[in-house]
């Protein structure tokens, strides 16, 4: 059989003050045109269908389209989960009969675990919840960590589930070695929000979402589909798309990924200012893309982002390369350590390297040195 795997599409998603909801429709498009094209016998959603538990309600509109036009009109079968960043309550609404047009949407993690059966292949869900949540429901009290409710979960799946039929792990979770981005919200705080990759051993695929990265973990039956779009400029380098699964009877599967093209990229430009502003430099460029500027003129500038935004409209963020690298030196200065055994001029340079990108030239050693010295001599005893 062949199923889509998708998720993380965040719906409502505000960055840098922008909502993104023209832009994911116009992805949704692409999604739903590949659906057509590749006719699955399924669409596997991995959770955050919406960004925020109460979402705008364009977003709200966006989804009803979105899944009506995949499940009605194309008559696909669609699996979903809700994600961490979902509200589970309102996501369930209606599920019970969705079901009659083979739309399987899990808001809230349940204690039935039986599996929804298409064309020869099982697949269980497991929708985002807090370890407490499913410490009462299984009524397990080891249950601390989101490793330990995974445990269970898959505990309680392996007492009827069939090794010799494809099995199919649907989640919502952060699996240890995985690479995160900045527009994910953190799980748990320290290592008690990660999943072991070995608790996933029982099934043929684990279809998960939370990660934005396609390549979020390089493992062989784990894998994220990531986000349908960037959602912050730590994804600048991402790829963005769907993965296409065709399985065996045996459980074995081809694994393709297909890319999707969003109306406006974002991107990171780095440069001097008159670099950025030359004809010759932003002709070649897709201007109107979300962009963040790293200068690395040093000085003063005037108005740098409104001259930027003359020819770039959609700049998000701008920093100087400089100040950048500044304000990571004054978060690592330590003054103590600095005033060990050293005369004022070495506790100066010291301070200046520390808290500046440029170099303590000679010239600038001697003029430092000339003050300390006309200061040490106007020094007037207490």
């Amino acid at each position: 059989m062949k199923f889509i795997h998708t998720a993380d599409w965040h719906l409502g998603k505000l960055v840098h003050g922008i909502y993104m909801t023209e832009y994911q429709r116009e992805v949704l498009n692409q999604f739903m045109e590949a659906v057509e094209e590749e006719k699955p016998d399924a669409v596997v959603i991995a959770g955050d269908l919406y960004d925020r538990s109460v979402p705008p309600i364009d977003a709200v509109n966006l989804l009803d389209e979105v899944l009506f036009r995949l499940n009605v009109e194309l008559k696909t079968p669609i699996i979903s989960i809700a994600g961490n960043h979902d509200s589970a309550d309102r996501l369930s609404f209606g599920s019970s009969w969705y079901k009659q047009s083979q739309f399987y949407l899990s808001g809230k993690l349940t204690d039935s675990f039986k599996p929804i059966h298409i064309n020869g292949v099982n697949f269980y869900l497991a929708p985002y919840a807090e370890p407490g949540v499913v410490k009462e429901l299984l009524d397990d009290p080891t249950i601390h960590t989101h490793h330990d409710a995974t445990k269970a979960i898959i505990g309680k799946i392996e007492e009827t589930i069939n090794p010799n039929e494809p099995n199919i792990f649907v989640g919502h979770a952060f699996v240890t070695g995985g690479q995160s981005c900045d527009s994910e919200r953190l799980l748990s705080v320290g290592a008690s929000g990660c999943v072991g990759a070995e608790l996933f051993a029982p099934f043929s695929y684990t279809a998960l979402g939370h990660l934005h990265s396609p390549e979020a973990i390089r493992h062989n039956t784990i894998k994220y589909s990531g986000s349908l779009l960037k959602y912050s400029f730590s994804e600048a380098k991402h790829k963005k798309g769907i993965s296409i699964i065709e399985m065996e009877n045996d459980g074995s599967f081809n694994h393709r990924f297909r890319p999707l093209a969003p109306k406006q990229d974002m991107r990171e430009l780095q440069g001097y200012i008159a670099e950025l502003l030359d004809p010759s430099f932003y002709e070649k460029q897709k201007c109107d893309d979300f962009l963040k500027v790293t200068l690395l003129d040093e000085g003063s500038l005037i108005d740098p982002m409104g001259k930027l935004r003359q020819v770039y409209p959609n700049v998000l963020h701008m920093e100087k390369r400089i100040d950048a690298l500044d304000q990571k030196r004054k978060q690592s200065f330590s003054i103590g350590e600095s005033r060990q055994k050293k005369s004022e001029l070495e506790l100066f340079e010291q301070f200046y390297q520390e808290m500046t990108s440029s170099e303590f030239t000679e010239e600038k050693r001697s003029i430092i040195s000339s003050v300390i010295e006309t200061a040490v001599k106007e020094e007037v005893p207490v």
